[in-house]
């Protein structure tokens, strides 16, 4: 088996950061509370795949598969696509209509994970489209996770909805993190001793870039 580079190593240990821990709670107590809730991380390497519509449609796809009954209007925005000649892929606003719709009938949960990797063109109308979702919707709360330096972004854009909380580990708490992260790697195989020596030394210090 190849083994994997320290940087394909960063990428693996921030797919199991924090935020995940977060969006499975949420997940719990919104099978509790008989709540939806939909996630979709952002992926740097991915990033012009991922407008604005491929986004909130994923969220609606993951609302719609979790409801026990299709509302009407989403069957009949479906069926409606499916009469045009050669389908054609739902447009941003008929995706965002839906996503009203759903999120207003029930407790709502939108996880957004990695925000600062979207694109620059495509975020501006990613928090517009929350923006609209959250004005439609007083049971709805959205969750996102990002760098600092969009912070100012998103507060402008969801102004008066945020509570923002800034995360600083420690060293010591990292290094305890990927220790721990490294003992449940499925794939043992593909990290050597001293792959996980040159990540116990070098991504403390960098844990930022991450």
């Amino acid at each position: 088996m190849r083994k994997r580079t320290l940087h394909e190593a960063k990428i693996w240990l921030r797919s199991c950061g924090s935020s995940s821990l977060v969006i499975d709670t949420l997940g719990d107590r919104a099978r509790e509370q008989n709540a939806a809730i939909a996630c979709f991380y952002f992926d740097f390497a991915t990033q012009k795949e991922q407008s604005p519509a491929i986004i909130l449609g994923s969220l609606l796809k993951q609302f719609v598969g979790g409801l026990k009954k299709i509302p009407e209007k989403v069957l009949q925005a479906f069926r409606g696509e499916e009469q045009v000649i050669g389908g054609r892929k739902l447009e941003l606003r008929e995706i965002l209509h839906m996503l009203k719709d759903i999120s207003s009938s029930q407790p709502t949960f939108i996880c957004i994970d990695a925000l600062d990797e979207c694109m620059a063109e495509y975020r501006g109308k990613v928090l517009d489209s929350l923006k609209q979702i959250l004005h439609n919707s007083e049971n709805t709360r959205v969750f996102l996770t990002g760098r600092l330096h969009i912070q100012d972004e998103v507060e402008n854009h969801l102004s008066g909805k945020v509570v923002a909380v800034s995360i600083t580990p420690t060293k010591d708490d990292v290094i305890r993190f990927l220790q721990a992260k490294l003992k449940e790697d499925i794939t043992p195989d593909a990290m050597d001793k001293s792959l996980e020596q040159d990540i116990i030394r070098t991504i403390p210090g960098t844990c930022s870039d991450m």
